[in-house]
Parts: structure tokens; C-alpha cells; sequence
């Protein structure tokens, strides 16, 4: 769904294209002469679309899904989100660089590369889903379920009947092919890390975060990359008046994850490494805490650890001057 305004007149009624249509219908537009702009929402178009306007010489921009009835009438169509996307982008192109919330569009070997852990993300959680399948089945018959009941050796010593161990056998072979491709991924990511690592940030951690990032040279300061971890507090303050809320996940949800799991590994393996100094009175071994101080510690370390990561992956400091054991 398409709406075009020329100039500062009326945007025109939408008109509904398919894709190569589109293409084709902007390219004879940019014939013209005039300078074009385009935008459009991050979704199922990927970052294809952006890329064959850019090679035609149109400014297209990228922005994040958000609700764009400004006005709270309760009615959205595709045309009025575009009608809406469009006067954002005429405001963003006089100058008001706030009216759109802009996505970085990464490179195509940068999607080659995290498109890699991603795939291996998707077969671990098949994989999960289809074990706990078996065991919800044993259970659901009175049955103590078994941890990884679909390993070789462990489904050959199985106590079960016979009609469960045959529907067990459907889902036993995709399940060593699925461990198989994991395990191939997993060497594959972990071949191409560097070799030396800081003590409990391992190579598979290691490139995942940083092709999650794509290029750390992109934040200018400490605050960009831990906007860009969804990691910082949320905030409603008016007046005199100042409420923080819980981490705002307004981010990358897969670099958020990978963080809070790294920083509970650090815990362990990097115990003067200094934001673990700073909150070790919660997170060390036995320490009386509830969970729930103990999960904004963790957050609080994982958010740091953004910042160092940063800051040794951009050449601003050693990771021996943050506490860290290679």
C-alpha cells in the first residue's frame, strides 16, 4: 500500500502495487529527475526493498513498527498507516530528525553471517519442543519422563510399552537430525571466533553478540549501546514526580538474552571483574537476597558489560583495565 505527495501538496489516495510492480512504478519516478524519499515499516519486506530503491538513487529509510494512529481514532488500514508513515517522512525530510524512529540497515554479508546462530536458535527450540512432546506423552500415562529420552543408547534402554515407544520412534530420528545440524552450526560459529577470550565469555557467546551488533564503530557512547540493549530502566516521570520501571526491551531482544546469560557466567568465572564487585553483596554464592534483587543486579552487570564490550571492541581500553582474565 503506497501514498505519494509531490511537493507540499495533498498526499494523493493509496494505491495498492505488488512488489516488482512497486519497483518498477518508483523507477519511472526517479526517471523524472526530481529527488525521491521513501519509507516504509521493518517487516516482512526485510531489507531487500531498501536496498533495490537505494540502487536507484531514492533515499529510503527504515523505521520500526509503532502505532501510527496519533490521533487514538481506533481505526487503522494499510492506507491510513501509510498516509501516516508519509507525513512523518515529509516532516523528517524539512529537517526534524525525530519524526522517524530509523533501523540501521545492515550490509548483506552481515544478514548472511547472524542468519547462522539465528538458524541454530530455531533447531534448538524444534529440538526442545519435540523432546518435551515425549515426556509430556510418558507423563500423561503415569510414567517418570526421561532427560534426553531420544539419545541412541538412552532410547534403546527405555522401560515403556510398545505402542509408546513406536509413536517415541516418529520423532526419535528427527531428533538426532536435528542434534546433528546443531552441532555442525555450533562448530561452524565457533571456528570463525577469535582465539583468545576473556575467562567465561566463549566463542559461540562471543560471535553471537558481535554479529547481533554488526559494526560497534556505529555507537558513539556509552548511552547508545545501552539504549540499543533494551537493558535500561523505564521511566515515567512528571513534576517532582520520578517512577523507574522495569528494563524497557525496547532493543535487540537476542543481544538482551545473550547479555543476562553472559553475566551470570561472569559471576562464576570473573569475580573482579568490577561491576561483579560492585553488586557481589546480591550475587555472590549464598548471599541473602531475593531473586528479585538478584535479577536487577544481573541486569545491571549485563548492561555494564554492553558498555565494556564496547569499549575493548572499539580499542578504548584493554580488558585487563575492567578486571577481566583473558
Amino acid at each position: 500500500m503506497v501514498v505519494m505527495q509531490e511537493g507540499g501538496a495533498n498526499p494523493k489516495p493509496p494505491q495498492r502495487f505488488s512488489k516488482q510492480a512497486f519497483v518498477h512504478w518508483a523507477s519511472k519516478l526517479k526517471s523524472r529527475g526530481a529527488e525521491v524519499y521513501a519509507v516504509y515499516e521493518a517487516c516482512g519486506f526485510g531489507f531487500s526493498l531498501q536496498r533495490q530503491l537505494s540502487a536507484l538513487s531514492i533515499h529510503c529509510y527504515v523505521v520500526c513498527p509503532q502505532k501510527l494512529d496519533e490521533q487514538n481514532r481506533r481505526v487503522k488500514t494499510d492506507g491510513l498507516d501509510a498516509k501516516a508513515l508519509l507525513l512523518r517522512l515529509d516532516r523528517f525530510v524539512q529537517g526534524n530528525r525525530s519524526a522517524l524512529a530509523l533501523v540501521r540497515v545492515p550490509s548483506e554479508e552481515e544478514e548472511q553471517k547472524r542468519a547462522i546462530h539465528r538458524q541454530r536458535e530455531q533447531l534448538v527450540r524444534a529440538r526442545m519442543q519435540l523432546e518435551a512432546q515425549g515426556r509430556s506423552l510418558m507423563v500423561n500415562h503415569g510414567i517418570e519422563p526421561v532427560k534426553s529420552w531420544w539419545k541412541q543408547r538412552t532410547f534403546a534402554a527405555l522401560q515403556l510399552p510398545a505402542w509408546m515407544k513406536e509413536l517415541l520412534s516418529n520423532s526419535q530420528p528427527l531428533l538426532l537430525a536435528l542434534q546433528e545440524k546443531i552441532g555442525a552450526l555450533t562448530l561452524q560459529l565457533q571456528a570463525a571466533a577469535a582465539a583468545k577470550q576473556p575467562r567465561g565469555l566463549g566463542q559461540m557467546t562471543s560471535m553471537i553478540i558481535d554479529r547481533e551488533i554488526g559494526d560497534w564503530n556505529r555507537f558513539n557512547n556509552r548511552r547508545q549501546i545501552a539504549s540499543y540493549t533494551g537493558l535500561c530502566p523505564g521511566e515515567y516521570s512528571s513534576g517532582n514526580n520520578r517512577l523507574q520501571s522495569c528494563v524497557t526491551k525496547h532493543g535487540n531482544p537476542r543481544l538482551r538474552a545473550t547479555l543476562v546469560e553472559l553475566a551470570w557466567r561472569l559471576v562464576r568465572f570473573q569475580p573482579n571483574y568490577k561491576p561483579i564487585l560492585k553488586w557481589k553483596r546480591i550475587l555472590a554464592k549464598g548471599a541473602l537476597a531475593t531473586g528479585a534483587a538478584r535479577k536487577k543486579a544481573i541486569v545491571a552487570v549485563a548492561r555494564q558489560l554492553a558498555v565494556d564490550l564496547w569499549r575493548v571492541r572499539t580499542g578504548r581500553c584493554k580488558p585487563q583495565a575492567l578486571g577481566l582474565v583473558i
